[in-house]
């Protein structure tokens, strides 16, 4: 533990460093793995499940506007959960955002289908896509607060770190889970049950990350505040009229690398599968070994950005990211496996470039009072604008002008506005956390 722990860059007098690690990255890999189960059957099962009345491509992007719908509500969830993240803890918030997480991934694998009860299928699916998205607004920033104000303050970057590698965990586990069902099962019966799975075993992570948090501590920061009678009446009021500014910059750097992530995860499997007509195998394996260097390599770039700076890691990320967009297609539509999973895999570690330093860099523009409450902001409404609409407007630009040239072009873009933030932003890696 104690190796794990000076290795993690974590750490407080009481609180274990690799059981802190641990507590960071759960809720992080909890959410991703809800996300990509549902988008991985958004992609290949959901159209006929729930929407079985269209065209399979309009099926998809009927189902990844109910994904939609999960960030939608999660400014709400943010608003929330920062408020009372900023008022009463980091720790007990965390507890509650991860215990509504798994409670509403796990009822959706109890939904009965269209063919059971009709409209009423996918209204249930959107109605729990709602709840779920504000159990999600919530943890992140809660999740990166545990790491950084209980770590060494010189490697912020390498502690905020490990909350981005459950997101990789979590798809790798998601992805992997479901390719052992489709290989465990027949296509007839994954289509009646098989797709249940995955959802109801999403508990088994509620449980290990209830288990794990309650042996966490609050954050020492948190707490001088609270003693001193500090903390902020309205943390996301004082946001938005003190702290705009820096609120844009950050929500703004994190468009691009979720433009990004729902290229290379998300579209790869409607993409290999509906337009290339390839196997499902060859979708998930690709995605599998890309997210699998993803989560080994964001450490390593977060550590990256505690000796380089933020701003230089995260600038050559979004610079790779805007020539990957194009170069992405020309390997997929080769057609060829090996040349599907380059193109993942490549764009994946790219995306740790940015993805490392980002969790240290959003939560660092904002000073302790409001720290929670600024950062769940800035994850909550750009996720709307980057993760939540992105797999929708991909999927409705390629059927439109049925070329992945509108593609590239929309995720250049989404790169650019990330490059823009970067550049206007201050350089926060040395600097120590405002209270």
């Amino acid at each position: 533990m104690n190796t794990l722990a000076q290795q993690s860059g974590l750490g407080s007098p009481h609180v274990g460093r690799g059981r802190l690690a641990t507590a960071s990255m759960v809720g992080t890999s909890l959410e991703w793995y809800d996300f990509t189960i549902y988008n991985t059957l958004a992609a290949l099962v959901f159209n006929h499940l729930f929407f079985p009345s269209v065209d399979p491509l309009a099926g998809t992007i009927l189902a990844f506007s109910t994904y939609a719908v999960g960030y939608i509500s999660r400014p709400l969830g943010g608003v929330i959960f920062g408020n009372l993240g900023d008022r009463i803890g980091r720790r007990a918030v965390l507890m509650l955002t991860l215990v509504l997480m798994g409670i509403t991934t796990a009822l959706m694998g109890f939904l009965p289908t269209y063919a059971a009860i009709g409209i009423y299928s996918p209204i249930l699916l959107v109605a729990l896509r709602f709840v779920q998205g504000i159990a999600l607004g919530g943890e992140w920033a809660g999740a990166v607060l545990l790491s950084i104000e209980h770590g060494d303050q010189d490697k912020r970057g390498l502690s905020a770190s490990w909350t981005q590698v459950g997101p990789s965990f979590g798809t790798l586990l998601g992805t992997g889970l479901i390719a052992l069902i489709t290989l465990a099962v027949s296509p007839d019966d994954f289509l009646a049950w098989g797709w249940r799975l995955p959802f109801i075993a999403s508990m088994l992570l509620v449980v290990f990350g209830l288990w794990v948090r309650r042996g966490v501590d609050e954050t020492p920061q948190f707490e001088q505040l609270s003693h001193a009678h500090a903390t902020a009446k309205v943390p996301v009021v004082e946001v938005l009229t003190q702290h705009w500014r820096r609120l844009l910059i950050a929500g703004g750097s994190r468009i691009g690398s979720d433009v990004l992530y729902a290229l290379l995860v998300v579209f790869t499997l409607t993409y290999v599968t509906t337009v290339l007509h390839l196997s499902r195998t060859t979708a998930l394996t690709a995605v599998l070994v890309g997210t699998a260097c993803n989560a080994l390599s964001v450490p390593f770039f977060g550590a990256l950005s505690d000796r380089f700076g933020r701003r230089p890691v995260y600038l050559a990320g979004a610079f790779a990211a805007l020539v990957w967009a194009f170069v992405f297609f020309v390997l997929v539509d080769s057609a060829q496996p090996w040349q599907i999973v380059l193109a993942v895999v490549v764009g994946l570690v790219i995306h740790a470039v940015m993805y490392g330093p980002q969790a240290a860099f959003v939560t660092e523009q904002f000073p302790t009072r409001v720290r929670y409450a600024g950062s769940s902001l800035a994850y909550t409404l750009a996720g709307i604008l980057g993760g939540g609409f992105a797999p929708l407007i991909i999927v409705s630009l390629y059927k439109h002008y049925n070329s992945s040239l509108a593609v590239s072009v929309y995720v250049a873009v989404a790169v650019i506005v990330t490059g823009i933030s970067l550049i206007v932003a201050r350089e926060t890696a040395r600097r120590p956390l405002e209270n």
